[in-house]
């Protein structure tokens, strides 16, 4: 059973000028997850994820870390727990890449050969190989590799929790679409908690395990990426995420969710079908197969596309149910 690493209950911060940042918000994380916290500028997401290693200090309310109120805490012990990586990255240009992925645990002083140790496994885990990056300094690196270096050194003393404000943001499409792809992967072999500020949905829908989606310093709604996609709480959402909604569903669907068990193919096998599957797939476009548990995105975007007429949906050899344009436009509309 999966247990909370943190928790806010109605989490006010107010500053001295009388702006009020974020009011009366709750919301538990869970260990090991990823919760993204997104919405316009200025809308309370950044102060939020201070608030959890006391680089802001809340008005009202509590928050807990791993059961205890956090003002209970030493603000050094417990940011010895939690690494922070920002967008500027903040890598010391004097220092060598080992030197900047290592200043947590020296700091900490641990001893040598365990921080070389600690320092060569992350730089390989960011695809950053030791023995050509560790003497190199920030200024020869690329942008998207100055970021790597900078998740490599929130990472180095091994916290439990990472705080990540706009990581990304700062970098290129392409470049930014590819960390977010290495960094899941990263994520799926460390299994931290970690806690993501993003303006942009589409990356929020991409990284998230949980969103909180963020309005006038207020929580809108906090829910999965598919439920927030299948039922926005109120026309704010709706609007947020965009007038493709429909479309970004697709990648949270299932060919079982939407496939058509009544097709003429379905209980054939593969081999059985030859013609019957180019015929199925009208002017000779050819024919996708996929898992009836895959996810549709990339099988049903091309249908969207042209590029074929259909798919079968099988388990294993044996085709269970076909979908079609019409069955995709029918399940995405369908309480809408």
């Amino acid at each position: 059973m999966t247990s909370t690493i943190i928790d806010f209950e109605n989490v006010t911060k107010e500053y001295p000028d009388g702006t009020v940042a974020i009011e009366d918000i709750s919301f538990s994380v869970e260990e090991g997850t990823t919760t993204v916290f997104v919405g316009p500028s200025g809308c309370g997401k950044t102060t939020t994820m201070k608030l959890v290693n006391r680089l802001e200090e809340l008005t009202s309310g509590k928050i807990y870390y791993d059961g205890q109120e956090i003002r209970s805490l030493d603000k050094i012990d417990l940011r010895r727990n939690i690494g922070y990586v920002i967008q500027e990255i903040g890598l010391f240009d004097h220092m060598t890449v080992a030197e900047n992925v290592g200043m947590v645990p020296t700091l900490l002083e641990w001893d040598r050969a365990r921080i070389d140790d600690r320092v060569d496994e992350l730089l390989d885990l960011m695809d950053l190989p030791a023995e050509t990056y560790r003497d190199q300094h920030p200024m020869e690196l690329s942008g998207g590799q100055r970021q790597r270096v900078g998740v490599a050194r929130a990472l180095a003393a091994d916290p439990d929790v990472m705080l990540m404000d706009e990581p990304f943001g700062a970098l290129d499409p392409i470049t930014r679409e590819k960390l977010q792809d290495e960094f899941l992967e990263i994520q799926a072999q460390i299994d931290k908690t970690i806690l993501f500020v993003t303006h942009d949905i589409d990356e929020a829908l991409k990284m998230g395990d949980k969103i909180a989606i963020y309005r006038n310093g207020q929580i809108v709604q906090y829910d999965t990426p598919k439920e927030i996609l299948t039922n926005p709480a109120n026309d704010f959402v709706r609007e947020f995420i965009g007038s493709d909604r429909l479309i970004k569903e697709l990648k949270f669907m299932t060919a079982g969710d939407v496939m058509d068990e009544t097709a003429d193919v379905t209980g054939k096998t593969l081999s059985e079908l030859g013609a019957a599957g180019v015929e199925f797939a009208r002017n000779g476009q050819g024919y996708l197969t996929v898992e009836r548990s895959e996810t549709t995105h990339v099988a049903l975007m091309k249908i969207y596309e042209g590029h074929v007429e259909g798919v079968l949906v099988t388990e294993g050899e044996e085709v269970v149910g076909t979908v079609t344009e019409a069955d995709l436009k029918r399940n995405l509309s369908e309480g809408r």
